[in-house]
Parts: C-alpha cells; sequence; structure tokens
C-alpha cells in the first residue's frame, strides 16, 4: 500500500520452508496436483504473501503513533477512508474495507499519517472486525488522552460473501465510541455526518 509502511512478519521468513511444504500438503488434500505447471511457485508465493499481510505481528500498534504535538486545538480531527485489508480468523479468508477516525484533542495531537499506519499494524493480523474497531479506539485513547475518540469501520467480508450464507456485496459496520462522543449526541452525529460518501 502505497506511503504506508512495509511491515514485513519474520517469523514467516524464518519458517519459510516449514511454511511452504505445508502449503503443498494442503494443496494435495484438496485433490490438486502441486507438480502442475501453474502450482509449482503457489508455496512460495503464499509464504512470500504472509510475509506482508501477516506483517502487523511484528509491531506493537502502541508504537506506531510516535511522538504527538503540544497543540492547543480542542475540535474534532477526522481522518476517514483509510483502506485497510485484513483476514478472518475464523476461515483466514480475507475481508476489506475503509476505517473512519475522528477524535477530539485535548492538548494533544497524533501525526494524521500515524492513524494510517495504526490501521495497517492492527489489520495486519488474522482478526475479527468487531476487535480493529475496538483496538483502534483504545490505542489512541491511550496514546493521545483526548476528549473523546470514535472509530468506524466498514468491511466486506468473503468468509460471508463467497462461502455460507454467499451475499456478496453486504457490508458489515461498526464502531467504538469513548469519551466526549458517548456522552455528546451532538458531536456523535457531527462526525458520522462527515464520514459519510
Amino acid at each position: 500500500m502505497a506511503g504506508v509502511k512495509d511491515y514485513m512478519n519474520s517469523k514467516v521468513s524464518d519458517n519459510r520452508e516449514k511454511i511452504e511444504y505445508h502449503v503443498e500438503q494442503i494443496l494435495k488434500l484438496i485433490g490438486e496436483d502441486s507438480t502442475r505447471e501453474g502450482l509449482l511457485e503457489t508455496p512460495a508465493r503464499v509464504t512470500r504473501m504472509y510475509e506482508e499481510i501477516f506483517g502487523g505481528y511484528e509491531v506493537d500498534p502502541r508504537d506506531v503513533l510516535g511522538v504527538t504535538f503540544d497543540e492547543n486545538h480542542e475540535e474534532l480531527v477526522i481522518v476517514k477512508d483509510i483502506v485497510y485489508y485484513s483476514q478472518c480468523e475464523h476461515h483466514m479468508a480475507p475481508f476489506f474495507g475503509k476505517v473512519h477516525i475522528g477524535y477530539v484533542p485535548s492538548g494533544k495531537i497524533v501525526g494524521l499519517s500515524k492513524m494510517a499506519r495504526l490501521v495497517e499494524v492492527v489489520t495486519r493480523r488474522l482478526q475479527v472486525q468487531e476487535r480493529i474497531t475496538s483496538q483502534i479506539a483504545d490505542i489512541l485513547t491511550e496514546a493521545v488522552e483526548p476528549h473523546g475518540v470514535m472509530v468506524v469501520v466498514e468491511g466486506e467480508h468473503l468468509c460471508m460473501c463467497s462461502r455460507g450464507v454467499k451475499k456478496p456485496g453486504s457490508k458489515t459496520v461498526t464502531s467504538a465510541v469513548r469519551g466526549s462522543f458517548r456522552e455528546n449526541p451532538a458531536q456523535r452525529a457531527e462526525f458520522l455526518s462527515l464520514v459519510k460518501d
């Protein structure tokens, strides 16, 4: 993803041969011929993909926000439409969508690009959307100590779209509300109106 640091999972790199062996075994167990031309490099490609899509395990999400800045701004700050890709921990199937983050500073602000990094680290793991939403809100609350935080995550889950109930195009929306957003309906409404398409 352009503009976002490439986090890589070194445990995958360290276990490359084992992972490739097991991917090859899975191919055989589902009835494929792992020696046919199109599949010869699949175990290696899957392993390289795992290095990238599970790179969030290498980083403590609290560390990516970095330095905060003293700023006498106590109005709503929103970063919206942060695209993410993750893997459902129940089926190891992809899910993806957008994250919208809003906070009301209480004397400290965080670099705007750091919020995209936070999303990247939290989502590059086996996850559920509900946990992603809460983790982003809790980490931002802990690191910046704002008056309030609100996070809305939209997701399309392939485990629901391409298997099971097979409902493509359906979206899941989750929210986490902290501090002043919880107590102030007008503030929640302002955030929601600003993140609408």
